[in-house]
């Protein structure tokens, strides 16, 4: 937001707009006002200005917007301060930026003025400052706070006699100096925030608020001109953190132009000698970093065409961006512009279309009457993820996204054999977690410990993303899945787990095995593997419970069960092949059996002694109960399974089915030394 005196920004224009106008107009060119306070010689426009358009916080630079949009001339101030082939200046004072303040203050300049009489400014500084909200204070400071308003760029008048050794020094604040503001209040500094000193102490917070030490004041009769830019973060960092903040920190955010710092402070010179007099030493001091060089964007016309909807000639083109001083100039194939310094948001072509648009009027583009829509398919892979998260999500599951770096201790245990860790080159912010995370599972052990310290329960857990390590000095990266679950009781979560993992399976195509896992892990036991069913050799993922030593690693209080499945194998069979027929004609027959095997035994041998029989009629196997008790046998359990048979010629007969169900009875029997259960 902006306060614009409707009087004050007419003196930039060749005709005078009214308020209703400047609303109009301001409001095509993107500039909407917030309000609009009618007074009986005046009025206050409340401008809405972008982030990005830190050159109209100020009178000119609106200015310049209505004189684009309407047609107008823009008339700039004249700037008539004598300059003097000497730089005695240099002989007086000095100006030094500290290595480490390079970045934060990239152009720093000073003027000398002598002899100034401090006293009340004449009426119509008065005036304009009243105008906007501003309280006069006394000639200098008032010429300061008016060349703000009507440049953007801020500036800072400082009383040479009371700065230190009078030179200046841009630092960074040492630690434990305090800092006392115009307004009175006090501040303790931080080793970050960007200071303005003098020899012994600082005399301002750069690009916030100059301190009451050195503040002009009526016994001042020498003056330093500061006329600064100051990184924008620096100072939005600086005044968050003192909760100090100012019309100058409000434009320093938001950036100003660099080009326009050293005309500000010729500006304010020039109206400090003609209000409060004196004598300027002659020449400036200016250090930092060389101004940026003019930048050139060049505008194809038939393509600004094709963006826009409508036709525009290249003179029209060139008229509508001539008075936003880009001097546009035509080639005979694209429109070359060179980027005012204050303009900092045009960047490429498309900008310069958007400019044309926009001074030409966005009510131009024609509504077109029908409009093409092309729609497409959902991608697989997109599809594929919203499976996943859909169904972790319904079994109550919660996603987590964790940093790619971890400490190489709870690395360590997770690294696998033949492939060496991958560490950052060189990031000294995450020195203590250096190694690029070989799996997921310690990032999900330290999401559990968090929720431990939070007094959460229950926690259930997951996260999709990349692991990393390097195999014959090249690094490679994979993708994960990785599940993390509370375990009060570890043999039904992993049934659960083993079920939910099924259900992904299905959903998403991939033919997965699930077995003991070939070899001993030392975070995982029991650990099952999950192998790829087309190529057994292939492990594709691992789950098991969490080994007490693992635990206590990462200060777990209760039992966890976690594991792991490639993602791209898991996503890559997406959308799987579903073979559909016609509606039964005839009914079903379903077979309960209930058989007594050896504890070890697993519901995946089962079904393949089941499948291996080969029962032409099955339509479908279904796993119902395990019961463990009287009368089954220690180291024994009872398994219900449910056979579903039909036949789509006719109706089965029961002598039919006993006969298959026969035969996978003594396959049962022969593969896994099944006893069929009749109590």
């Amino acid at each position: 937001m902006v306060n614009i005196s409707l009087n004050w920004l007419n003196s930039y224009l060749d005709q005078p707009v009214d308020a209703q106008t400047a609303d109009r107009v301001l409001t095509q060119l993107g500039f909407p006002l917030d309000g609009l306070d009618l007074r009986a010689d005046d009025a206050l426009l409340d401008v809405e200005v972008t982030s990005n358009r830190g050159d109209c916080l100020a009178h000119l630079g609106i200015a310049r917007e209505i004189a684009s949009g309407s047609g107008r001339s823009l008339q700039p101030p004249d700037i008539n301060l004598p300059e003097s082939s000497a730089n005695t200046i240099e002989t007086l004072t000095s100006v030094a930026i500290h290595d480490d303040a390079a970045d934060a203050c990239t152009l720093y300049t000073a003027r000398l003025i002598h002899g100034v009489t401090i006293a009340p400014s004449p009426d119509w500084l008065v005036n304009r400052l009243e105008a906007v909200g501003q309280r006069p204070v006394n000639n200098v400071v008032d010429i300061t706070n008016f060349v703000l308003q009507e440049l953007g760029q801020p500036l800072h008048a400082f009383d040479m006699s009371l700065l230190n050794e009078q030179r200046i020094v841009v630092r960074m604040a040492k630690v434990g100096e305090t800092f006392t503001a115009i307004d009175g209040s006090q501040h303790k500094l931080q080793p970050h925030m960007l200071v303005i000193a003098d020899a012994d102490k600082p005399v301002a917070v750069a690009g916030v608020m100059g301190g009451q030490d050195t503040e002009v004041s009526d016994r001042t009769t020498d003056i330093l001109l500061e006329s600064a830019r100051f990184d924008p973060l620096s100072v939005r960092t600086t005044s968050r953190a003192l909760k100090l903040a100012s019309e100058s920190s409000y434009r320093f955010e938001r950036n100003v132009d660099p080009h326009g710092v050293d005309v500000a402070g010729q500006r304010a010179a020039q109206l400090i000698l003609e209000i409060a007099g004196g004598t300027p030493t002659p020449g400036v001091i200016a250090v930092g970093q060389p101004l940026p060089a003019p930048v050139i964007i060049t505008l194809r016309p038939d393509r600004c065409t094709s963006l826009l909807g409508y036709n525009l000639s290249v003179e029209q083109m060139i008229g509508l961006l001539t008075p936003l001083q880009l001097n546009p100039t035509w080639d005979g194939n694209v429109i070359h512009c060179t980027v005012p310094s204050h303009r900092r948001d045009l960047k490429q072509e498309v900008d310069l279309i958007e400019e044309v648009a926009r001074v030409k009027g966005y009510d131009h583009i024609d509504v077109q009457p029908q409009m093409q829509i092309t729609v497409r398919g959902r991608d697989p892979l997109v599809e594929a993820k919203r499976q996943i998260t859909q169904c972790l999500a319904a079994h109550g599951y919660c996603e987590t996204i964790n940093f790619s770096t971890i400490a190489e201790s709870s690395a360590r245990p997770f690294f696998t054999s033949g492939i060496e860790p991958a560490s950052l080159i060189d990031d000294q912010q995450r020195a203590a977690e250096p190694i690029l995370r070989p799996s997921l599972l310690p990032s999900l052990l330290s999401c559990r410990k968090g929720n431990q310290d939070a007094g959460n329960h229950d926690v259930r857990i997951f996260e999709i993303g990349a692991v990393f390590g390097r195999e014959n000095g090249q690094y490679i990266e994979d993708r994960h899945l990785a599940l993390l679950a509370d375990a009060p009781e570890p043999d039904l979560a992993l049934r659960d787990l083993r079920g939910m993992l099924e259900e992904l399976f299905a959903r998403l195509g991939p033919r997965a095995q699930c077995q003991e896992c070939r070899h001993e892990l030392g975070y995982l036991q029991p650990a099952i593997q999950i192998v790829d069913a087309d190529q057994p050799s292939r492990t594709v993922g691992q789950y098991g419970q969490v080994t007490d030593a693992m635990r206590q690693q990462f200060d777990l209080q209760t039992s966890v069960i976690m594991g792991w499945i490639s993602y791209d194998w898991l996503v890559g069979a997406y959308p799987p092949e579903r073979q559909v027929g016609g509606l039964p004609r005839f009914p079903a027959v379903e077979r309960d059996l209930s058989i007594v095997v050896d504890e070890s035994t697993r519901w995946q041998a089962v079904a393949d002694a089941v499948h291996a029989v080969r029962p032409d009629m099955l339509e479908d196997l279904a796993f119902v109960a395990t019961y463990r008790g009287k009368p089954i046998p220690t180291g024994r359990k009872s398994v219900t399974l449910r056979m579903r048979f039909r036949d789509p010629r006719q109706t089965l007969q029961h002598d039919q089915v006993d006969q298959q169900v026969t035969a996978v009875v003594d396959q049962l029997t022969r593969d896994l030394a099944a006893e069929l259960r009749t109590t």
